[in-house]
């Protein structure tokens, strides 16, 4: 059978599911994780993600895209799969408080010499700080990434701003933009009037 002879295989409709919230963890003082049962979850694949919408008594709607790979879930994937590759996570945040998974983080590298975690804080830094301070920025990009020349894969997660200032970086930088991937979030096109 050819290409042209094989039949199309129907697309599965998604529909919504109402979900039961089952644990909920205070990953930092802005930030929690919700664990959702779904009776009909049947799984997912890397690379996608979860709509989640909130109903209100009252009949308010609140809707957000979840990313079922971000940063953290990439390196737990790789150590689960005992993947010990060089892999280099560069994390901005506000303030050491604002560090989502930060102990996982720090004991992941602690287990993997491969795994270098490098945080870089943009508003408060503890007294003594001797890591990064400020936005990630081209020169914090071309002082801690791995070199053009190694090819290394990229994923950049963030704000849409973020995420298109970072792959310039990197591209001005030399890196091939095939190599670099991206996941954004928050608004994605113009003002709502």
């Amino acid at each position: 059978m050819t290409v042209t002879e094989t039949a199309a295989r129907p697309v599965r409709r998604l529909k919504w599911q109402l979900a039961q919230v089952r644990e909920i963890a205070v990953e930092t003082y802005r930030v929690k994780s919700l664990l959702l049962h779904l009776p009909d979850w049947r799984g997912h694949l890397p690379g996608q993600h979860v709509d989640i919408r909130l109903t209100a008594e009252d009949g308010y709607q609140a809707q957000r895209s979840y990313s079922i790979a971000s940063p953290p879930e990439v390196l737990r994937h790789r150590e689960r799969r005992n993947r010990h590759a060089p892999a280099l996570l560069l994390y901005s945040s506000r303030s050491p408080e604002d560090v989502i998974y930060r102990a996982e983080l720090d004991a992941m590298a602690r287990r993997d010499p491969n795994l270098r975690v490098v945080n870089t804080l943009t508003r408060k830094q503890p007294e003594g700080w001797m890591g990064r301070r400020g936005r990630i920025d081209k020169a914090l990009l071309a002082e801690t990434c791995f070199p053009p020349q190694q090819n290394p894969k990229i994923f950049i997660c963030g704000s849409t701003p973020f995420v298109e200032d970072v792959s310039r970086f990197l591209v001005e930088l030399g890196y091939d933009p095939l190599t670099i991937k991206t996941e954004r979030f928050g608004p994605s096109g113009g003002q709502a009037p």
